[in-house]
């Protein structure tokens, strides 16, 4: 009888820890920008966002107007996304990425770290405008 329970509860830790490694993948849809101070300009917000990304690793290269895409790479992680802004507001979307265990809906637990820290930093930036 122990040792089915150990056996449990040891399959239980197992199932738990594998559980935690990943999470629902975090966008940010449509962030505003401090109603604080002057409107910033598109190449104004374009440099704000590019500068924050650059500050967290992120290399963020100009796709469209108002569209940019960033890639971060860590050890033998790489995550993509889409960075549509306007003078208002900005959104960050998945878009790809390699050894983080996305399967459409999750990823690696990480991912949401950097995007919730890419989302933070850019805010900064812009209240700097």
């Amino acid at each position: 009888m122990t040792r089915k329970i150990i056996l449990i509860a040891l399959a239980l830790v197992v199932v738990l820890g594998v559980g935690c490694r990943s999470a629902i993948v975090k966008n940010v849809a449509d962030a505003p920008f401090s109603k604080a101070g002057n409107k910033p300009s598109m190449e104004q917000v374009k440099k704000a966002i590019i500068t924050a990304g650059a500050g967290l690793g992120w290399n963020i290269k100009t796709q469209s107007p108002g569209h940019l895409i960033g890639t971060l790479n860590l050890r033998k992680h790489t995550a993509i996304v889409d960075i549509k802004y306007t003078t208002e507001n900005f959104s960050i979307n998945y878009k790809d990425s390699t050894n983080l265990n996305y399967d459409g809906t999750n990823i690696h637990k990480n991912y949401n770290g950097w995007i919730q820290n890419l989302e933070k930093a850019i805010i900064v930036q812009i209240s700097h405008i």
